[in-house]
């Protein structure tokens, strides 16, 4: 567990519970974390999401999806920015991932948003992850 990145700490709780093929996972609340469950949601990576009081912490727990197969939808989950090194990029040089088949996460100055929607608003920021 990283004290200095929770994001990062939250990629690794997704993955490993989706290899386990757990039903859900807990996770610490934050603002950022927060919108980026809310992009998997939005683009189909896991089921659905809600915050959660337990214990006088709040918790977000995710309701991960798997195929029909169950295997888990959530086949990659990387950290790009990290605390020791932050990767920024402009609109015109936003990394595909797979193709297009996967997601790049983009914290923009208006807002945490996928690769795709930062290039039709024309903006660029800091590469928080790539989802596949």
């Amino acid at each position: 567990m990283s004290a200095s990145d929770p994001v990062a700490d939250m990629l690794t709780k997704i993955r490993n519970a989706a290899q386990a093929r757990h039903e859900k996972v807990d996770i610490p609340v934050s603002k950022l974390k927060l919108e980026i469950v809310k992009i998997l949601k939005t683009e189909g990576y896991i089921k659905n999401f809600k915050k959660v009081q337990e214990d006088n912490k709040s918790v977000i727990r995710i309701f991960l999806k798997y195929d029909e197969a169950n295997a888990p939808v959530i086949h990659g989950l990387e950290k790009i920015s990290k605390p020791g090194r932050r990767v920024y990029s402009s609109y015109k040089d936003l990394p595909r991932v797979y193709n297009g088949y996967g997601t790049v996460i983009v914290s923009t100055s208006s807002g945490v948003t996928t690769g795709k929607k930062a290039a039709e608003k024309q903006v660029g920021g800091e590469l928080v992850c790539t989802i596949w």
